[in-house]
């Protein structure tokens, strides 16, 4: 007659499943994947619109402006179209850099409201100061959505052609706007539609994106 098995015994003579570490790794999988994201830069997030033209909408002024902003508005020279709400603490410390932008005359600026009390909204430009040639009060959020904004602040680069040029994710800094905006702009200004329905700007993206800086025939001819 065989003695009892004791239960420490059982469980050293229980056969390994590796069903029983599939919580850990997949925990393990988890973190790590939550690392990777937290160590990227959310403003080096490419935008799937940058090259194409910007959403079509329409929108009435913040409170106690005159003129809106649509679609229509950012066509015929280089723009740029900020982001804000007076809730967002980022806006308010980006905004410094965008009123000297207006100041220099870099491009008209323009404002996308997202998601404010119209009052809000009109205070805070009010106190801080309006750098803004047109605003567009985004009460609900849906234009910013179509323009694939994460959130607030985020400011956008567009072409004369209406084309979405560069997204900036985040407060811009100095650095991004002396060494990014700028010059972009300074290019798309230069840059004039290409034959075969390529516009200045998609010129200016594929050869960043290629490190080719060498200047068009188009160019070079100015």
């Amino acid at each position: 007659m065989s003695e009892p098995i004791s239960r420490a015994e059982a469980q050293r003579r229980r056969p390994w499943r590796p069903i029983y570490f599939a919580p850990i790794a997949a925990f393990a999988a988890l973190a790590v994947m939550l690392g990777w994201g937290l160590t990227r830069d959310p403003s080096a997030i490419p935008s799937p619109l940058v090259g194409k033209l910007v959403p079509q909408f329409s929108l009435s002024p913040v409170k106690g402006r005159t003129l809106g902003l649509s679609s229509a508005d950012l066509v015929g020279e280089p723009s740029i179209v900020n982001v804000f709400a007076s809730w967002c603490v980022e806006c308010r410390i980006e905004h410094p850099l965008i009123m000297q932008m207006q100041a220099r005359a870099v491009a008209p600026i323009h404002g996308l409201n997202y998601k404010d009390h119209p009052e809000d909204a009109a205070r805070w430009l009010n106190t801080f100061g309006d750098p803004y040639a047109r605003t567009g009060a985004d009460l609900d959020g849906r234009v910013a959505i179509d323009w694939g904004a994460y959130g607030v602040p985020e400011t956008f680069v567009i072409g004369a052609d209406g084309r979405i040029a560069f997204k900036h994710i985040g407060p811009l800094t100095a650095e991004v706007v002396e060494r990014t905006v700028i010059p972009l702009i300074d290019r798309l200004k230069q840059s004039q539609p290409q034959a075969g329905g390529q516009s200045g700007a998609e010129v200016i993206l594929a050869r960043d994106r290629s490190g080719d800086s060498q200047p068009t025939e188009t160019e070079r001819h100015k």
